[in-house]
């Protein structure tokens, strides 16, 4: 049988603005489970200049409480105000 994935969308918002997130993606990328990855980035203007960094992670289906273990990780990273999930989504690849 093929192992397949789950793939999750977030949207972060920073406690700050921020015009750079590439300190943010390196704190995020440290924080991941090994058998995670990520699966692309995205930038969305909220308002006034502040920015929301968009990520999706690839999660195996087979593990277990690796997307609640990462996203508790991840509401309680230095910088994070908010994270919302915005899609859920499956995948053989």
């Amino acid at each position: 049988m093929n192992m397949g994935f789950v793939v999750v969308t977030y949207k972060i918002f920073p406690t700050d603005i921020i015009s750079d997130f590439g300190p943010m993606k390196k704190k995020l990328e440290n924080t991941l489970p090994k058998s995670a990855s990520v699966h692309g980035y995205g930038e969305e203007l909220v308002a006034y200049g502040l920015k929301a960094l968009l990520v999706q992670v690839k999660f195996p289906e087979d593990e277990t409480g690796l997307v609640d273990e990462f996203e508790n990780r991840l509401g309680s990273m230095e910088g994070v105000s908010q994270v919302q999930t915005l899609m859920v989504r499956r995948t053989s690849r």
